[in-house]
């Protein structure tokens, strides 16, 4: 019987290639996939004093991919391809994030309504094993994934490195799943990047919005302030050359206004897409909000 342990492990060294330690890169010194942090907590879980990354033997390497990413993430427990693509994802974007891919799909598909939690559990287990199309499966998942690796601040750099690894583990997880042996894949600069919800875009600011409505200048914003003047100005209403400054200062202050309310409508937009690509709450629409 193939072990789908090692032979998914091959896939993923493949995309993990040697050394690296670019100075974007979150994970840091990474040797074949196993980060410098990763190795020193696990040979100081075995008593053992920590080394260069560089120095991991074989046998380390092998318990560490099993233990912290294939075991945890119970790829044991999926179906052949479904296993590698949780694993790979995994191992480039941690168990919690590849697990939430993995329900967004089943959720998807209209077979899992629990938690999208990153959390493993029967639930999950019981929804990826009545999926009765895994190359469907498969695909929903790397979109997710790919959705995710485009919100990182990172993805100028490691993009296309990580698009080609994507499109890779797609080909031969779909392989796998339909029984067959699959391409061969090859490694791609960039790809073997970690890919961390740390490096997400920032969301964007409400601050034009908020000015607009009145916060900040004195607690009153550039509209309180507009408002403020028409007043002052009124008294004097009748002269041209006043009833012209209320008339620029009205409109001036509805298009603040309206500004403001496109922006918050664009923003909340921007805020709630950005959340669902990250798994992350959204925030409530105008419809939703309380009143």
């Amino acid at each position: 019987m193939v072990d789908e342990f090692q032979r998914s492990l091959q896939k993923v060294l493949v995309h993990e290639g040697g050394f690296s330690n670019h100075p974007k890169d979150p994970g840091g010194a990474t040797m074949k996939g196993v980060t410098q942090r990763v190795y020193d907590e696990y040979r100081q879980s075995i008593n053992l004093e920590p080394q260069s990354v560089q120095l991991i033997r074989d046998n380390e390497l092998q318990a560490i991919y099993r233990k912290r990413y294939w075991e945890q993430a119970k790829c044991d427990k999926l179906r052949s391809g479904v296993s590698y693509v949780v694993f790979d994802g995994s191992v480039n974007s941690g168990v919690s994030q590849s697990v939430k891919w993995l329900q967004r799909a089943l959720q998807g598909m209209g077979l899992y309504q629990g938690a999208i939690d990153g959390v493993i559990g029967q639930g999950t287990l019981l929804a990826a094993a009545s999926v009765n199309d895994d190359d469907a499966l498969i695909a929903a998942i790397i979109e997710r994934r790919k959705a995710f690796l485009k919100a990182l601040k990172t993805f100028s750099t490691f993009g296309k490195g990580w698009m080609a690894r994507v499109a890779g583990v797609l080909a031969v997880g779909q392989a796998w799943a339909r029984g067959s042996v699959g391409p061969d894949i090859a490694y791609v600069a960039g790809g073997d990047a970690k890919a961390f919800i740390s490096d997400a875009k920032p969301a964007p600011v409400m601050a034009l919005a908020d000015i607009s409505s009145g916060a900040g200048v004195s607690g009153g914003g550039v509209t309180g302030s507009i408002a403020y003047a028409k007043d002052q100005l009124a008294q004097f209403a009748g002269n041209q050359f006043v009833d012209n400054a209320l008339l620029y200062l009205t409109l001036a202050s509805l298009g603040l206004l309206g500004a403001g309310a496109a922006w918050r409508w664009y923003a909340t937009r921007k805020r709630n897409r950005r959340a669902d690509v990250l798994d992350l709450p959204t925030a409530p629409t105008s419809a939703q909000a309380p009143a």
